[in-house]
């Protein structure tokens, strides 16, 4: 049994790598989705995931799977969306989470056209499902460096972040540090999303964001132990997830979500917080 589970990464340099870069993501993305579900903004990182298409796919197209210049695009695409979303909702009294929706398909469509007139269609089912086969020696380097810069940055801005999320209008009376804490914190989750398009692709990594996050909230309450499961699970689904792709031969980015996904429901099911089963069964007597 260990041997079918770990043969594949000590045969396959390739593989090995794609886990090595697919487990550093999930430490760093999962507890990012932590707080995006603690400040109900789950959604609003789907739409910063396809807002950072464009910019990505015009990244690719001018320097190809160069993950400095698709950080760069995909930052500055991804944050403009957010902030043309923000300008929408003060100038017209939309909610934001209808501009969100209303311009992250615009930004998916606009990624797609980029790399389809690219004329590489093999690298557009990589960017946007993602292949082990990408994680190359260089890229797998980009992307500890970008896990351990989020690490350290989340662990800088996690008080503040704490508060902002808990009562952003008690830490506006008595501090500035909640706007800063919170345009970091949506940096590093486009920063990570993009670090993720390698692996997991741009359309799936979303899933690695979440899904964890999702799931974790079923087993605990405290945020330290949320951080810890999320980042946990999302890590197992990613060494799971290549071992499904490695022997069904599929796409390495929807089998790790998929597996997300499967943990999300069991979870639901089995989870001691409001789990579907610990609601139906009867209350312990006295």
């Amino acid at each position: 049994m260990l041997e079918v589970l770990w043969q594949p990464f000590a045969e396959f340099a390739f593989l090995r790598r794609a886990l090595l870069g697919g487990v550093v993501l999930a430490l760093s993305i999962a507890p990012l989705g932590v707080f995006l579900m603690l400040r109900r903004m789950s959604l609003m990182g789907d739409a910063i995931a396809h807002g950072v298409l464009p910019g990505a796919a015009l990244a690719f197209w001018l320097f190809g799977l160069s993950l400095p210049a698709l950080a760069a695009g995909g930052l500055v695409a991804g944050l403009g969306m957010a902030a043309l979303a923000a300008w929408v909702t003060r100038r017209t009294g939309l909610r934001e989470d209808a501009s969100l929706a209303a311009i992250y398909p615009i930004s998916l469509a606009t990624g797609v056209l980029l790399l389809g007139l690219a004329g590489r269609r093999i690298d557009l089912l990589h960017l946007l499902f993602g292949s082990a086969l990408a994680v190359d020696a260089a890229t797998l380097r980009s992307m500890l460096i970008v896990s351990v810069a989020s690490l350290a940055l989340l662990a800088l801005i996690y008080r503040p972040l704490v508060q902002d999320s808990l009562d952003a209008v008690f830490l506006r009376s008595v501090s500035r540090r909640g706007a800063p804490a919170y345009g970091l914190f949506l940096a590093l989750v486009v920063l990570n999303l993009v670090s993720g398009l390698h692996a997991i692709g741009a359309l799936m990594v979303i899933g690695l964001l979440v899904l964890p996050a999702a799931a974790a909230r079923f087993w605990s309450r405290r945020l330290p132990v949320l951080l810890g499961l999320a980042a946990g699970l999302g890590a197992l689904c990613v060494w799971l997830g290549l071992l499904l792709s490695f022997y069904a031969n599929l796409p390495s980015g929807p089998c790790i979500v998929l597996l997300a996904g499967i943990a999300y429901l069991l979870s639901v099911c089995l989870g001691p917080v409001h789990g579907l089963l610990r609601r139906s069964s009867p209350p312990l007597p006295c």
